[in-house]
């Protein structure tokens, strides 16, 4: 803190000036760190400034990080069971009309030439299940294959939550339709198993119904009906409205899935951005009240300099002592 002090009559210590000129330095201190402020629009532009402001920031900025990365993560989950939800829409509308045709064939009015070409339709559109079944992939995976899972982090705390979409249509899992996990976070997608991998036109299961196999479409001839007999008919159909209500209950799943996630990236969004806000007020300048503090200090300045001037001219007046 300056404090005025007068060098009297002495000449070898000018203090008036040197209190101008530690004025003069200040000023321009506070200037140089205004101009810097304003030009960088940060309040804190080193651990110096603001020590307690810059370690709360720099935490802040790495959760955001971490969140930013979460939220990407959601986003990828999200492709997966979008795509999963796309092809089991598919596939259900598959299922109906191979069921359309399966009831037309139940018809007394058709004859066997006309059951045969209703079979040889369904199976086409059986072979196009497979053919869904081998276009869903997502990073060069099949996701319907019945092996498919894949992990993500989809929030970070003290401890990371992990999500885990296992899309596994498999047989054996129709007893175990339901969403199974080794702690609330973790996720496995153990729905009622559609056979749908290994040739769905083939599977000797497929969605889960035991004696189902739509490769029995394609052996209907004019000699054996086979499943679209009077004698098989009933059950065919039953087969069939069963593998739809299987398909309909993973993608069912899937959706749950779909909704959670969806929450997730709403919540990782809202937290992006108050992070933002948070490190904006610690850590950015306010260019208003810089630019008044800039203005007082280019002020103080000049008076600085004004003084400085007139302090070095004391001394010289004691020379009239000696004329």
């Amino acid at each position: 803190m300056a404090t005025a002090i007068s060098g009297g009559s002495r000449i070898r210590t000018n203090t008036p000036a040197e209190n101008a000129y530690n004025a003069l330095r200040a000023s321009n201190d506070n200037i140089a760190l205004r101009q810097l402020r304003i030009s960088t629009g940060k309040r804190i532009n080193a651990a110096s400034d603001d020590v307690a402001g810059y370690i709360t920031s720099r935490a802040l900025q790495a959760r955001n990080t971490s969140l930013k990365s979460a939220l990407k993560s959601v986003g990828e989950a999200k492709n997966v069971t979008a795509i999963v939800q796309d092809s089991l829409d598919n596939i259900q509308g598959l299922l109906n009309d191979i069921k359309q045709l399966a009831s037309s064939a139940a018809s007394g009015a058709l004859g066997t030439d006309e059951k045969v070409a209703l079979a040889k339709g369904a199976f086409r559109l059986s072979q196009q299940i497979q053919t869904i079944v081998d276009s869903t992939v997502f990073g060069g995976r099949e996701l319907l294959s019945g092996t498919f899972s894949g992990d993500w982090n989809i929030g970070f705390s003290s401890k990371s939550e992990l999500i885990t979409i296992g899309v596994n249509l498999k047989k054996d899992n129709i007893k175990d339709f339901n969403i199974t996990g080794a702690t609330s976070n973790d996720f496995n997608l153990n729905s009622v198993g559609t056979k749908i991998g290994s040739k769905a036109s083939e599977a000797a299961n497929f969605a889960a119904v035991e004696g189902l196999k739509l490769k029995d479409l394609d052996s209907i001839n004019d000699s054996d009906l086979g499943i679209f007999s009077d004698k098989n008919i009933a059950k065919t159909l039953e087969s069939l409205s069963n593998a739809i209500n299987n398909v309909n209950k993973v993608a069912s799943y899937v959706g749950g899935v779909d909704a959670r996630l969806s929450s997730q990236e709403k919540l990782l969004t809202s937290q992006i951005t108050n992070y933002n806000a948070a490190v904006s007020r610690i850590e950015d300048a306010d260019v208003a009240e810089e630019q008044l503090e800039l203005i007082k200090a280019q002020f103080l300045q000049n008076t600085s300099i004004i003084s400085l001037s007139q302090a070095n001219q004391n001394p010289q007046s004691f020379l009239q002592l000696f004329r």
